[in-house]
């Protein structure tokens, strides 16, 4: 097992997303484009280290400043690593977590989940449906299908989305063999669902552009032209409705 071999495995992973979730990945930037052209934003959630794709699709340079992460302390293991898990795994969590963000009727939610089985993104899913949300699910569907639900509906997060793309990594995350052992090493499913978000907010700026609508990019503030006054202009216009853009004395 080398760092070339692992470098390898995820461009194949990479190539197979190319491959195979391109059209999903398009209709999933097409349903961003219309949220956004309606003057919606674009909700992403996820629990565990999937928490990390919904964080990388918000205030990214590059990026659309119209994302609303739905992020929470017990999920980022801001309070233990443990604890992430149980959360994830608690009924009635998520629904206490939608309930202070600011979700409307033709918004959409990107539900970020490697194995899908988990109560909080389901029941996600499930909130976000019940606001008339569209749901996007980002989630490995052969390890999916092939596991048990731990939510009371028996449903997992592919059989409630209204548009799946798989991330298409092996079972369990990690690509490479360790010799004489059973484990294995080197996790694709931060890469894979990174290139996966990202590529649907690029499918939505295109969207918006050829619609000739405004394409709300955040630029770098690091780089020698950029500057803040330019970066809160634009977060302006998104932070009523993006919980972590307001400050107090926006609020």
């Amino acid at each position: 097992m080398t760092a070339a071999q692992y470098l390898s495995a995820l461009r194949d992973i990479l190539a197979r997303i190319e491959r195979e979730q391109s059209e999903a990945i398009h209709k999933a930037g097409e349903a961003v484009a219309e949220t956004i052209g309606k003057g919606g934003v674009a909700h992403t959630f996820g629990s565990g280290h999937s928490h990390m794709i919904a964080e990388e699709a918000f205030f990214r340079a590059g990026g659309l400043a119209a994302v609303n992460p739905i992020l929470d302390s017990r999920f980022v293991f801001l309070e233990g690593a443990m604890e992430s898990t149980w959360a994830e795994r608690e009924t009635g969590y998520a629904k206490r977590l939608v309930e202070r963000e600011d979700v409307r009727a033709g918004d959409v939610a990107i539900i970020v989940s490697n194995s899908g089985r988990n109560a909080a993104p389901i029941e996600m899913a499930q909130e976000m449906h019940a606001r008339g949300v569209t749901v996007i699910a980002i989630t490995n569907v052969k390890q999916s299908s092939q596991s048990t639900s731990r939510h009371a509906s028996g449903k997992r997060l592919f059989e409630l989305a209204d548009i799946v793309i798989d991330n298409c990594i092996p079972e369990g995350d990690a690509v490479l063999p360790v010799p004489n052992s059973e484990q294995r090493i080197g996790p694709s499913s931060t890469v894979a669902g990174a290139a996966i978000v990202n590529a649907i907010m690029i499918e939505a700026a295109s969207t918006l552009q050829e619609a000739g609508l405004a394409v709300p990019l955040l630029p770098s503030v690091n780089v020698q032209s950029g500057s803040d006054e330019s970066v809160e202009a634009l977060l302006e216009r998104w932070a009523p409705r993006v919980r972590l853009l307001r400050t107090p004395k926006n609020s």
